[in-house]
């Protein structure tokens, strides 16, 4: 279809195949394979009707759509826009090179990818209203008059996956057009239907754009996960062999020491345990580790020998190694790993794939020299040197992660970035003072909370752990109950001395505690008037059946339908609609403390991308929460990195921030 009107927009809708599974992979590994190609294109231009190109037949794209794929006056969208744009850079440096124009600077990994800043993302633009990340999830929560077709899982099962060959489909390997016309038919009113259903949304939430320095945001983001990050192969692929020789090893050490057949077994350790004098309600970690600390246990018994050797067994350290397998495109980085806008109630990024978020901290002495052996392949010397190989392992885990050769890492994170927000916006002058002159927050938590001075291996020491234990559960409400889930009991501290502990701190912060039930109120009043309030700067407003919560960025967080009920004790409540802890669309119930916490997140979540800005001259290869991992040349500085985390926006130029950092050969916690 030939067109002469101007394109200023785009709304794209790709249905793709490749041998490549994408829920373990990821979109970048996926479009990397040989076997990648794009079966139909659809698209709207400037939200007219939606012409879909059958490519897997032999369309081809006229050459203004070729053009405006590149054009930075073209607006491009599309729902979970980084897809498309993955499969059309790799498409277009394939089949069109001469369309294809890269977006870095020479040697920046992000270059083979199109420039993301003429994309706009509908799925982000869901998100940031607290809707759903999914097509189906968030048209129907809009009740759209056209909603996503539920025979696309089939649809795509079928044409964009590989099959097993059979007699009955003659030995194929893959379905094809011709296999099935009439399923191909529909497939195509499938890709229409999406564009369609795109197009609504943005119509829907035309009332509440996007406000154009979070769509800045995304456009980083876009570009950190082009830039991906140097997966190490060889330590990668001998952790993996290493591990498998080791739950060998342990395997055999647990049948000498039982005599059972297959010790792995639950039911069968259980029964011996039994046997054997000892009663124990789980063999999960948490109540192994219990049983092997209780000071009634003999730790030289044959049945702790096998609890530690299964502790062991159970540790899952290989399946990081192999989610870097999984992700490592043929450039030996893994791409794709942050989505942005991941939590809705906050903002933050969530991981994905290899999950940089939850990686194991690594406290061995030796790194280096475990890491030397692992990529050297000795197995006999790394078991004759460390007795957990399972867990020396784990800890290796970070230093898979590599700067490319010639380069080093930087990383640079913020100190106790959370603690400082919540006393900033609370008010909290103590310990304002505290991060003023650089002291440690768990240590002055204690000696305000006990009333003595409190130095770390020093006076009082041993208070500093009740401190920081205090200072983890208690600053969004938390009590009696969040000591427990923290591990309170099993740190050595009493039944008794927990609700002491949630009173000390309570009222060694009391402008903390005001600060929770101030917009308790304030949310609850906006609701009901459907008015407008403040509180300590942070703006609540009523608007269109929703509450927004206005952070001094100027960004916004949403709450939808909220309304005021009862909780479970017989109280008020604040109740709106979002994605619960069971991954469905549902009523979640809140109130001042949680909205606090909401509200301090979303706070350190805009001074990290304040600061990613500041840094976006660097290549930014990842970052977790407070943390941001930088690939630099080997004469940067530290200094330079974190003179810029250090600075303060304008929207909060008093808040106490400090950035700290190291550099290091690859990847790991400073110790």
């Amino acid at each position: 279809m030939k067109t002469t009107e101007k394109i200023t927009e785009l709304s794209i809708d790709l249905e793709t195949y490749s041998d490549i599974d994408i829920s373990k992979c990821g979109a970048y590994r996926y479009a990397d394979s040989g076997s990648f190609e794009i079966l139909l294109f659809g698209v709207s231009i400037n939200n007219g009707p939606v012409t879909v190109y059958d490519l897997a037949c032999g369309d081809e794209l006229p050459p203004e759509i070729l053009s405006a794929l590149t054009d930075p006056s073209v607006t491009k969208w599309a729902f979970n826009a980084a897809f498309e744009r993955v499969c059309l850079s790799y498409w277009l440096r394939r089949r069109h090179p001469e369309y294809f124009t890269g977006n870095r600077t020479p040697g920046d990994p992000a270059g083979i990818y199109l420039d993301p800043s003429s994309w706009r993302c509908s799925m982000i633009w869901s998100a940031y209203m607290g809707l759903p990340l999914s097509l189906a999830g968030t048209g129907a929560v809009l009740k759209l008059q056209d909603q996503k077709m539920k025979e696309g899982k089939d649809l795509i099962r079928y044409f964009c996956k590989p099959c097993k060959p059979t007699r009955v489909n003659g030995g194929r390997t893959r379905n094809l057009p011709g296999h099935d016309p009439a399923a191909w038919q529909t497939f195509k009113q499938y890709n229409k239907r999406d564009v369609e259903v795109e197009l609504q949304i943005k119509k829907r939430l035309s009332r509440f754009p996007v406000p154009d320095f979070v769509w800045d945001e995304y456009h980083l983001d876009q570009e950190i996960n082009d830039r991906g990050i140097m997966i190490d192969k060889t330590l990668a692929e001998n952790a993996i062999s290493f591990d498998h020789l080791s739950k060998l090893t342990i395997t055999e050490n647990m049948k000498e020491l039982t005599n059972l057949d297959n010790p792995g077994s639950v039911i069968q350790l259980k029964n011996w345990l039994t046997d054997n004098g000892i009663e124990i309600d789980s063999l999960g970690r948490k109540e192994v580790t219990a049983y092997l600390k209780d000071p009634n246990t003999d730790p030289g018994s044959t049945a702790s020998k096998v609890l530690r050797l299964r502790l062991q067994l159970a540790k899952s350290s290989v399946k990081k190694y192999q989610a870097m397998q999984n992700a490592m495109c043929s450039d030996m980085r893994a791409h794709g790993m942050f989505q942005f806008y991941g939590a809705s109630r906050s903002g933050r990024w969530a991981g994905r794939l290899i999950q940089l978020q939850n990686l194991p901290q690594n406290h061995i002495s030796d790194l280096a020299e475990a890491r030397a052996l692992v990529r050297s392949g000795d197995y006999g010397s790394m078991q004759l040197l460390y007795d957990d190989i399972p867990d020396t392992l784990s800890q290796l885990i970070r230093t898979a992660f590599i700067p490319q050769p010639g380069y080093k890492f930087i990383v640079s994170d913020y100190s106790a970035i959370e603690a400082r927000v919540l006393a900033h916006i609370a008010g909290e002058k103590w310990r304002n003072d505290v991060f003023a002159a650089g002291k440690d927050i768990y240590c002055a938590s204690a000696s305000q909370m006990f009333g003595v001075p409190v130095v770390k291996h020093g006076i009082n020491g041993h208070l500093r752990q009740k401190g920081k234990l205090a200072e983890l559960a208690l600053g969004y409400g938390g009590s009696v109950g969040a000591l427990r889930s923290m591990g309170a009991l099993e740190m050595g501290l009493s039944e008794d001395e927990l609700q002491p502990l949630v009173d000390a701190w309570r009222g060694s912060n009391p402008n903390i505690v005001s600060l929770w039930w101030d917009v308790d109120t304030a949310v609850k009043t906006v609701i009901r008037q459907h008015t407008q309030a403040e509180v300590q700067g942070i703006g609540f407003r009523y608007q269109s059946g929703m509450l927004f919560i206005i952070l001094p960025s100027g960004r916004r967080l949403t709450y939808i339908k909220p309304r005021i009920g009862e909780n479970r004790f017989g109280g008020e409540s604040v109740t709106y609609e979002g994605i619960g802890p069971t991954k469905k669309w549902e009523r979640i119930e809140s109130y001042g403390p949680k909205f606090v916490e909401n509200i301090v997140q979303a706070i350190s979540r805009d001074l990290l991308c304040f600061a990613m800005k500041n840094l976006s001259s660097y290549r930014i290869v990842g970052h977790v929460h407070d943390e941001v991992i930088i690939e630099c040349p080997e004469e940067t500085s530290v200094k330079s990195i974190t003179d810029i985390m250090s600075r303060s926006p304008d929207w909060m130029p008093d808040i106490l921030i400090r950035g700290d950092g190291y550099e290091c050969p690859y990847y790991q916690k400073d110790n």
